[in-house]
């Protein structure tokens, strides 16, 4: 929604005239849209001044951007450009304690992760980490607090919650990327979202599901499978227990891994992991369960933001390149991965 935090309601505004006030620049841009603020900044006496104007509306600042930049206010023509945080007034919290959040439903905002930990204690920071490319949720967050116990009470006491119709998963953020899983693993362990979805392709949408010795069917596995995204394709096969079911994104195939794996289903305890990428998917299972190890950081970069799009580094005029996601890029380069 246009309402979410990712998308930037406040513009700055320079090369302005000494003459102009809070109270001009308002009325100029709430001609616009509705205006909730206007922040001038004067104290650098050796520079020109200018401001902040904030919206109530992303839509009505981005006209406002698009109206307003280049006019002429008072005589000076003003430039006009998203305001974002230099990086020098970020705070650093680096040394509060930062709990990962995962599973959430795409829909899931800061705001609604915020407001599920804000009882815990306070909080420092929170956020949903967003593609760089497409702003949308990667249905993962983190919060940050300011005490130690705060953050251990809401890990253990937000585990499993249901927030936006989905169990979320809680769990102390590391420094480091997650060890390869244990080969001898039995598949009764939870899985981690950000385990299995960088452990096929991204191109993968096919989900294994095994164990099911008996009453197996097409309907069975769309009424299991349906809360995780769109289904194109089942394939059932009763006689060896086992089925496929391609979905329309791989993510949705990686949460439903997640979700279904060590679950009973009509009884029988099933394994879930990655079907074969080709179209072929009569393989047997043994065939299908490849498990891929993280090269260096290769894959866990695909999951965490790509660190080759740096948003939101100074210009030296005091400009700076809108920066839609300061976050995900600050847990990026601090190396934040997950225990």
């Amino acid at each position: 929604t246009m309402d979410d935090d990712t998308y930037p309601k406040t513009l700055y505004v320079g090369n302005l005239s000494r003459d102009v006030t809070e109270i001009l620049v308002m009325q100029l841009f709430a001609q616009i849209g509705p205006c909730k603020s206007c922040k001038m900044i004067t104290e650098h006496t050796s520079n020109d001044p200018y401001c902040f104007v904030e919206f109530f509306e992303h839509r009505d600042a981005a006209a406002a951007l698009a109206a307003m930049n280049g006019r002429k206010i008072l005589g000076k023509e003003v430039k006009v450009n998203w305001a974002t945080t230099p990086s020098s007034q970020k705070k650093d919290t680096s040394n509060h304690f930062h709990v990962f959040v995962g599973d959430l439903n795409p829909e899931i905002s800061t705001e609604d992760v915020r407001a599920a930990f804000a009882p815990f204690g306070k909080l420092s920071d929170a956020r949903v980490v967003k593609d760089l490319t497409t702003g949308k949720s990667k249905g993962y967050g983190f919060v940050s607090f300011f005490n130690k116990l705060d953050a251990e009470n809401a890990i253990v006491n937000m585990a499993g919650q249901w927030l936006g119709g989905r169990q979320i998963r809680t769990n102390w953020a590391t420094r480091k990327p997650p060890a390869p899983k244990n080969a001898q693993d039995n598949g009764s362990k939870q899985l981690r979202f950000d385990d299995v979805v960088t452990q096929s392709s991204p191109q993968n949408c096919t989900v294994y599901c095994g164990g099911i010795q008996s009453g197996l069917s097409e309907h069975l596995m769309r009424q299991t499978f349906s809360p995780f995204g769109q289904i194109m394709e089942v394939r059932v096969f009763p006689e060896k227990g086992y089925s496929f079911i391609r979905f329309s994104s791989h993510d949705s195939a990686a949460h439903a891994i997640v979700s279904v794996n060590g679950t009973a289903i009509e009884g029988h305890l099933v394994k879930c992991y990655w079907g074969k990428e080709s179209t072929d998917m009569t393989k047997s299972p043994q065939q299908q369960n490849k498990k891929v190890e993280y090269g260096q950081w290769g894959q866990w970069n695909q999951v965490y933001g790509n660190p080759q799009q740096q948003y939101g580094q100074y210009v030296t005029n005091g400009w700076q390149v809108p920066s839609y996601n300061m976050y995900g890029q600050t847990w990026n380069q601090q190396g934040f991965g997950v225990e």
